[in-house]
Protein backbone atom coordinates (compact mmCIF):
# COMPACT_ATOMS: atom_id res chain seq x y z
CA UNK A 1 0.00 0.00 0.00
CA UNK A 2 1.26 3.48 -0.56
CA UNK A 3 1.41 6.40 1.83
CA UNK A 4 -1.95 7.73 3.18
CA UNK A 5 -2.32 10.93 1.87
CA UNK A 6 -3.79 13.53 5.15
CA UNK A 7 -6.40 15.63 4.39
CA UNK A 8 -7.49 19.38 5.36
CA UNK A 9 -10.42 21.27 4.45
CA UNK A 10 -9.85 24.83 4.44
CA UNK A 11 -12.68 27.50 4.60
CA UNK A 12 -12.16 30.82 3.27
CA UNK A 13 -14.32 33.66 4.62
CA UNK A 14 -14.46 36.22 2.03
CA UNK A 15 -12.11 35.03 -0.08
CA UNK A 16 -13.84 35.52 -3.21
CA UNK A 17 -11.35 36.69 -5.14
CA UNK A 18 -7.95 35.05 -3.46
CA UNK A 19 -7.81 32.25 -6.10
CA UNK A 20 -3.82 32.63 -6.48
CA UNK A 21 -3.22 32.23 -2.75
CA UNK A 22 -5.90 29.49 -2.90
CA UNK A 23 -3.45 27.88 -5.59
CA UNK A 24 0.15 28.22 -3.21
CA UNK A 25 -2.09 26.61 -0.42
CA UNK A 26 -2.77 23.81 -2.23
CA UNK A 27 0.26 23.72 -4.13
CA UNK A 28 1.90 23.76 -0.37
CA UNK A 29 -0.15 20.78 0.57
CA UNK A 30 1.15 18.44 -2.75
CA UNK A 31 4.62 18.89 -1.33
CA UNK A 32 3.63 18.08 2.03
CA UNK A 33 1.81 15.15 0.95
CA UNK A 34 -1.32 16.50 1.73
CA UNK A 35 -4.77 16.80 -0.07
CA UNK A 36 -6.04 20.31 0.31
CA UNK A 37 -9.75 21.02 -0.22
CA UNK A 38 -10.68 24.88 -0.65
CA UNK A 39 -13.90 25.81 0.16
CA UNK A 40 -15.23 29.57 0.59
CA UNK A 41 -17.86 31.89 2.69
CA UNK A 42 -19.81 33.84 0.49
CA UNK A 43 -22.93 35.93 -0.27
CA UNK A 44 -22.67 34.34 -3.85
CA UNK A 45 -22.19 31.43 -5.79
CA UNK A 46 -20.84 33.62 -8.55
CA UNK A 47 -17.18 33.97 -7.48
CA UNK A 48 -13.23 33.81 -8.73
CA UNK A 49 -12.44 31.21 -6.10
CA UNK A 50 -15.19 28.82 -7.38
CA UNK A 51 -12.26 28.20 -10.23
CA UNK A 52 -10.23 26.15 -7.76
CA UNK A 53 -12.65 25.32 -4.49
CA UNK A 54 -15.97 25.07 -3.84
CA UNK A 55 -18.13 27.89 -2.78
CA UNK A 56 -20.78 27.66 0.60
CA UNK A 57 -23.51 30.74 -0.11
CA UNK A 58 -23.54 31.84 3.69
CA UNK A 59 -24.45 35.04 5.88
CA UNK A 60 -23.00 38.54 6.47
CA UNK A 61 -20.68 39.05 8.91
CA UNK A 62 -23.34 41.32 10.71
CA UNK A 63 -25.86 38.47 10.86
CA UNK A 64 -27.15 37.39 14.60
CA UNK A 65 -27.10 33.53 12.83
CA UNK A 66 -23.90 33.41 11.85
CA UNK A 67 -21.60 31.68 14.05
CA UNK A 68 -24.33 29.06 14.76
CA UNK A 69 -24.59 28.53 10.36
CA UNK A 70 -21.14 28.63 10.15
CA UNK A 71 -20.64 25.70 12.57
CA UNK A 72 -23.09 23.88 11.02
CA UNK A 73 -20.79 24.50 7.43
CA UNK A 74 -17.75 22.91 9.90
CA UNK A 75 -19.35 20.00 11.05
CA UNK A 76 -21.10 19.31 7.68
CA UNK A 77 -17.90 20.14 5.20
CA UNK A 78 -15.36 19.00 8.12
CA UNK A 79 -13.43 22.29 8.05
CA UNK A 80 -10.12 22.28 9.57
CA UNK A 81 -8.96 25.39 9.41
CA UNK A 82 -10.57 28.62 8.98
CA UNK A 83 -8.75 31.77 6.71
CA UNK A 84 -9.90 35.44 7.33
CA UNK A 85 -9.64 37.53 4.00
CA UNK A 86 -11.62 40.75 5.25
CA UNK A 87 -11.94 42.55 8.13
CA UNK A 88 -14.77 41.55 9.40
CA UNK A 89 -13.97 37.92 9.31
CA UNK A 90 -10.98 38.29 11.24
CA UNK A 91 -12.91 38.56 14.57
CA UNK A 92 -15.35 36.26 13.69
CA UNK A 93 -12.56 33.71 13.25
CA UNK A 94 -11.21 34.20 16.78
CA UNK A 95 -15.02 33.81 18.52
CA UNK A 96 -15.76 30.54 16.29
CA UNK A 97 -12.84 29.09 17.06
CA UNK A 98 -12.93 29.82 21.12
CA UNK A 99 -16.40 28.83 21.16
CA UNK A 100 -16.61 25.79 19.03
CA UNK A 101 -13.10 24.61 19.27
CA UNK A 102 -13.58 22.07 16.01
CA UNK A 103 -11.55 24.33 13.48
CA UNK A 104 -8.54 26.42 13.76
CA UNK A 105 -7.69 29.99 12.82
CA UNK A 106 -4.38 31.19 11.95
CA UNK A 107 -5.39 34.81 13.85
CA UNK A 108 -4.54 37.30 16.15
CA UNK A 109 -7.43 37.19 19.69
CA UNK A 110 -10.67 38.93 18.83
CA UNK A 111 -9.96 41.62 21.44
CA UNK A 112 -6.77 42.75 19.76
CA UNK A 113 -8.34 42.26 16.02
CA UNK A 114 -10.93 44.97 17.38
CA UNK A 115 -7.95 47.40 18.30
CA UNK A 116 -6.69 46.93 14.76
CA UNK A 117 -9.21 47.51 12.79
CA UNK A 118 -10.14 50.98 14.82
CA UNK A 119 -7.88 53.26 13.51
CA UNK A 120 -8.37 55.79 16.19
CA UNK A 121 -7.62 52.90 18.83
CA UNK A 122 -4.79 51.06 17.03
CA UNK A 123 -2.74 54.24 16.46
CA UNK A 124 -3.31 54.57 20.77
CA UNK A 125 -2.11 51.07 21.04
CA UNK A 126 1.12 51.67 18.69
CA UNK A 127 1.72 54.78 20.42
CA UNK A 128 1.69 53.05 23.76
CA UNK A 129 3.83 50.01 22.72
CA UNK A 130 6.55 53.04 21.62
CA UNK A 131 6.20 51.98 18.40
CA UNK A 132 7.35 55.07 15.81
CA UNK A 133 3.85 56.74 13.82
CA UNK A 134 2.90 60.09 11.95
CA UNK A 135 1.92 62.24 14.40
CA UNK A 136 -1.54 62.19 14.85
CA UNK A 137 -3.41 65.22 15.03
CA UNK A 138 -5.06 65.64 18.83
CA UNK A 139 -6.33 69.09 18.72
CA UNK A 140 -4.81 72.51 18.86
CA UNK A 141 -3.55 74.37 15.56
CA UNK A 142 -3.19 71.87 12.71
CA UNK A 143 -0.02 71.65 10.69
CA UNK A 144 -0.36 70.71 7.07
CA UNK A 145 -0.76 68.62 5.22
CA UNK A 146 -2.73 66.18 7.03
CA UNK A 147 -4.47 63.05 5.83
CA UNK A 148 -7.78 62.11 7.10
CA UNK A 149 -8.34 58.15 7.51
CA UNK A 150 -11.95 56.66 8.06
CA UNK A 151 -11.57 54.87 11.21
CA UNK A 152 -13.07 51.93 10.22
CA UNK A 153 -12.28 52.09 6.28
CA UNK A 154 -10.20 49.45 4.34
CA UNK A 155 -8.04 49.47 1.08
CA UNK A 156 -7.86 53.08 1.41
CA UNK A 157 -11.45 54.33 0.34
CA UNK A 158 -12.26 57.30 1.84
CA UNK A 159 -9.08 59.29 2.13
CA UNK A 160 -8.78 62.87 2.20
CA UNK A 161 -5.82 64.93 2.46
CA UNK A 162 -5.98 68.26 3.84
CA UNK A 163 -4.01 71.21 3.06
CA UNK A 164 -5.50 74.19 4.30
CA UNK A 165 -8.08 75.84 7.10
CA UNK A 166 -10.88 75.69 4.96
CA UNK A 167 -10.77 71.82 4.31
CA UNK A 168 -9.62 70.90 7.94
CA UNK A 169 -13.27 73.12 9.00
CA UNK A 170 -15.15 70.35 6.72
CA UNK A 171 -13.35 67.31 7.99
CA UNK A 172 -13.45 68.99 11.70
CA UNK A 173 -17.27 68.83 11.60
CA UNK A 174 -17.42 64.99 11.71
CA UNK A 175 -14.06 64.38 12.98
CA UNK A 176 -15.33 61.55 15.29
CA UNK A 177 -15.42 58.99 12.18
CA UNK A 178 -11.65 59.58 11.30
CA UNK A 179 -8.28 59.72 12.31
CA UNK A 180 -5.97 62.67 11.32
CA UNK A 181 -2.06 62.44 10.55
CA UNK A 182 0.38 64.28 9.43
CA UNK A 183 0.56 63.49 5.70
CA UNK A 184 4.17 62.80 4.00
CA UNK A 185 3.48 63.13 0.05
CA UNK A 186 7.52 62.10 -0.67
CA UNK A 187 7.51 58.49 1.01
CA UNK A 188 8.04 54.81 0.26
CA UNK A 189 5.37 52.62 1.28
CA UNK A 190 6.37 48.60 2.19
CA UNK A 191 4.20 45.69 3.48
CA UNK A 192 5.57 43.56 5.80
CA UNK A 193 3.80 39.66 5.20
CA UNK A 194 4.54 37.92 8.75
CA UNK A 195 3.39 34.37 9.97
CA UNK A 196 3.86 34.33 14.06
CA UNK A 197 2.89 31.01 15.47
CA UNK A 198 0.73 30.47 18.67
CA UNK A 199 3.84 30.21 21.04
CA UNK A 200 4.34 34.28 19.42
CA UNK A 201 7.75 33.47 17.56
CA UNK A 202 7.68 34.87 14.15
CA UNK A 203 8.29 32.45 11.61
CA UNK A 204 8.02 34.96 8.45
CA UNK A 205 8.95 38.07 7.91
CA UNK A 206 9.23 39.54 4.16
CA UNK A 207 9.21 43.36 3.41
CA UNK A 208 7.99 43.82 0.10
CA UNK A 209 7.67 47.79 -1.42
CA UNK A 210 4.10 48.70 -2.62
CA UNK A 211 4.82 50.21 -6.71
CA UNK A 212 1.66 50.15 -7.40
CA UNK A 213 -2.00 50.15 -5.76
CA UNK A 214 -5.40 49.83 -7.47
CA UNK A 215 -8.93 50.64 -5.72
CA UNK A 216 -6.59 49.93 -2.26
CA UNK A 217 -5.32 46.84 -3.37
CA UNK A 218 -1.35 46.20 -4.54
CA UNK A 219 -0.82 45.94 -8.26
CA UNK A 220 2.72 45.83 -8.16
CA UNK A 221 4.46 44.88 -5.60
CA UNK A 222 8.84 43.88 -5.24
CA UNK A 223 10.22 42.02 -2.28
CA UNK A 224 13.30 44.23 -0.36
CA UNK A 225 16.20 43.49 1.36
CA UNK A 226 15.24 46.17 4.09
CA UNK A 227 16.58 45.38 8.11
CA UNK A 228 15.55 48.07 9.31
CA UNK A 229 11.71 47.64 8.07
CA UNK A 230 12.41 43.63 9.51
CA UNK A 231 13.46 45.04 12.47
CA UNK A 232 10.58 47.15 13.17
CA UNK A 233 8.12 44.53 11.73
CA UNK A 234 9.64 42.08 14.61
CA UNK A 235 9.26 44.88 17.05
CA UNK A 236 5.77 45.50 16.56
CA UNK A 237 5.32 42.14 16.94
CA UNK A 238 7.34 41.26 19.96
CA UNK A 239 5.45 44.50 21.30
CA UNK A 240 1.51 43.47 20.51
CA UNK A 241 2.02 40.01 21.12
CA UNK A 242 0.52 39.42 17.32
CA UNK A 243 0.04 35.53 16.40
CA UNK A 244 -0.81 33.94 13.07
CA UNK A 245 -1.07 35.85 9.74
CA UNK A 246 -0.02 39.76 9.93
CA UNK A 247 0.37 42.29 7.68
CA UNK A 248 2.27 45.41 8.63
CA UNK A 249 2.39 48.54 6.31
CA UNK A 250 4.73 51.27 6.77
CA UNK A 251 5.62 54.37 4.85
CA UNK A 252 9.11 55.94 4.96
CA UNK A 253 9.62 59.75 4.72
CA UNK A 254 12.20 60.21 1.65
CA UNK A 255 13.56 63.51 2.93
CA UNK A 256 14.51 61.94 6.06
CA UNK A 257 14.68 58.66 6.28
CA UNK A 258 12.28 57.55 8.93
CA UNK A 259 10.35 55.07 8.92
CA UNK A 260 6.80 55.07 10.14
CA UNK A 261 4.55 52.41 11.12
CA UNK A 262 0.95 52.85 9.35
CA UNK A 263 -1.37 50.34 10.43
CA UNK A 264 -1.42 46.43 11.06
CA UNK A 265 -3.90 43.92 9.37
CA UNK A 266 -4.78 40.47 11.16
CA UNK A 267 -4.65 38.68 8.30
CA UNK A 268 -3.13 37.80 4.86
CA UNK A 269 -2.96 40.54 2.38
CA UNK A 270 -3.89 40.58 -1.29
CA UNK A 271 -0.23 40.86 -2.51
CA UNK A 272 1.55 37.72 -0.21
CA UNK A 273 1.61 35.79 -3.01
CA UNK A 274 4.54 37.95 -3.79
CA UNK A 275 6.51 37.24 -0.47
CA UNK A 276 5.60 33.36 -1.15
CA UNK A 277 7.06 33.35 -4.63
CA UNK A 278 10.24 34.86 -3.33
CA UNK A 279 10.69 31.66 -0.89
CA UNK A 280 8.19 33.20 2.06
CA UNK A 281 5.96 29.73 2.52
CA UNK A 282 3.64 31.08 4.67
CA UNK A 283 0.95 28.05 2.97
CA UNK A 284 3.21 25.58 4.46
CA UNK A 285 3.55 27.82 7.89
CA UNK A 286 -0.50 27.40 7.81
CA UNK A 287 -0.63 24.06 7.04
CA UNK A 288 2.14 22.78 9.62
CA UNK A 289 0.99 24.64 12.35
CA UNK A 290 -2.59 23.07 11.44
CA UNK A 291 -0.90 19.81 11.42
CA UNK A 292 1.02 20.17 14.75
CA UNK A 293 4.64 20.20 12.94
CA UNK A 294 7.19 22.10 14.30
CA UNK A 295 9.16 23.95 11.73
CA UNK A 296 11.77 26.87 11.12
CA UNK A 297 11.92 30.16 10.79
CA UNK A 298 11.85 31.01 7.10
CA UNK A 299 15.38 33.51 6.81
CA UNK A 300 15.71 33.07 2.84
CA UNK A 301 13.67 35.36 1.07
CA UNK A 302 14.71 36.82 -2.11
CA UNK A 303 14.83 40.18 -2.58
CA UNK A 304 13.91 41.71 -6.34
CA UNK A 305 11.22 39.32 -6.79
CA UNK A 306 8.58 41.21 -8.20
CA UNK A 307 4.42 40.44 -9.37
CA UNK A 308 2.50 42.36 -11.61
CA UNK A 309 -1.23 41.62 -11.00
CA UNK A 310 -3.70 41.62 -13.39
CA UNK A 311 -7.35 39.98 -14.17
CA UNK A 312 -8.21 36.93 -15.09
CA UNK A 313 -11.61 35.71 -15.67
CA UNK A 314 -13.79 32.87 -13.71
CA UNK A 315 -16.84 31.76 -16.27
CA UNK A 316 -20.14 30.32 -15.12
CA UNK A 317 -23.16 29.79 -17.41
CA UNK A 318 -26.08 30.72 -15.36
Amino acid sequence: MGKEIKRLNILFLGGAKRVSIGRKIIEAGEKMGVDVRIYSYELSRLVPIAAIGEVIVGLKWSDSGLLEHLHSVVEEYRIDILVPFVDAAVGVAGVYTAKYNDAWAPVVDPAMAEVLFDKVSSASAFEEAELDIPETYKGGRPVFPLIAKPRHGSASKGLIVINDIPEFRRIDKVRDEYILQRYYPERQEYTVDCYINRNGEALCVSPRERLEVVNGEVSRTVTVDSPDVRDASLEAISRLKLTGAVTIQYLRDRSTGRLMLMEINPRLGGGVVCSVHAGADIPRLILEEALGIETEPIKEIKPDTLICRYFEETVFHV
